[in-house]
């Protein structure tokens, strides 16, 4: 297989990542190209947020998905943030194909975390944007106009006091979050050595709900017991709830085989480059897309 991988516009904390797949590809004899495409059969690059170094990644997107050939998405797990990390095909988050259509038991207990019990001890509705510059945010309108439809979608509904909080790397600047009644801003506090935030986790502890599109707070949240409101390309859409008129008495389902499932989308840095993930991509490549 032709592969041509992008570590050039990887993230800092995706170049490990690159390497471990770039050794075990070419331990493999699989014919690697970097940074170039010479006719390749599927691309890799790291997530689909067009900012900063990761910006050429839209181009080669682009190239890949416009002639018909898969491009292989790297990016930072949600499940340990910064020490698993997800590979999925044509996508992250529920659009994308993770090959994981078989799974096991064997795999959840790894990362360490238990499902806490649902529960809804809190009385705070969070509502977490995202980065808008993302493939993933395509189809949404800018993060002011989002927080404001999501606020009124919930009034209908409860009065509940709103948390509004903006994805860590992308502020909301002057949103007239006062007009509302019973609603503030909450900017993440950011830990400026991985730009993630640390204390989402505490802000859980007196939440009633999380109301996320797609991204990785409502993931934490379903860890912690906490409902979630997602969209369909949302990683939580199946132990999530979608319509906000069931606001105040959302869905809990069961999560053990979620999670089972969840936990073949991300990998550790030694498990890529053993080739485990590879193995699974690769054989779904050639099932559906080559």
């Amino acid at each position: 297989m032709r592969v041509a991988l992008y570590p050039e516009y990887s993230s800092l904390n995706g170049k490990p990542i690159f390497k471990a797949l770039i050794d075990h590809l070419r331990s493999k004899n699989e014919q690697v190209f970097i940074n170039e495409d010479r006719n390749c059969d599927v691309a890799v690059i790291w997530s689909v947020l067009w900012q900063g170094r990761m910006q050429p990644n839209k181009d080669i997107w682009e190239k890949f998905r416009g002639s018909g050939r898969p491009v292989i998405v790297l990016e930072v797990g949600g499940i340990r943030r910064n020490k698993s990390f997800k590979i999925g095909i044509n996508g992250i988050n529920r659009e994308a194909d993770f090959a994981n259509q078989t799974f096991d038991d064997k795999r959840w207990p790894l990362f360490d975390i238990n499902l806490e019990p649902w529960k809804q001890t809190g009385n705070v509705i969070v509502v977490c944007g995202q980065h808008n510059t993302s493939h993933q945010w395509r189809e949404n309108p800018s993060m002011k106009v989002y927080f404001k439809q999501t606020i009124e979608q919930i009034r209908r509904y409860t009065d509940k006091p709103i948390v509004l909080r903006p994805h860590p790397r992308n502020p909301v600047q002057n949103f007239p979050y006062d007009r509302f009644k019973h609603v503030r801003m909450n900017m993440p506090k950011r830990d400026w050595g991985t730009y993630d935030d640390t204390d989402f986790k505490k802000l859980l502890q007196s939440t009633w709900a999380v109301v996320n599109h797609s991204s990785n707070p409502a993931m934490e949240a379903v860890f912690n017991g906490v409902p979630v409101f997602v969209s369909e390309k949302s990683l939580c859409y199946d132990v999530g709830n979608s319509d906000l008129s069931d606001i105040m008495h959302p869905a809990m389902p069961a999560r053990q085989n979620w999670a089972n499932r969840l936990s073949y989308t991300e990998w550790f840095e030694h498990e890529f480059r053993e080739g485990k993930p590879w193995a699974r991509i690769r054989e779904r490549l050639l099932e559906r897309y080559l």
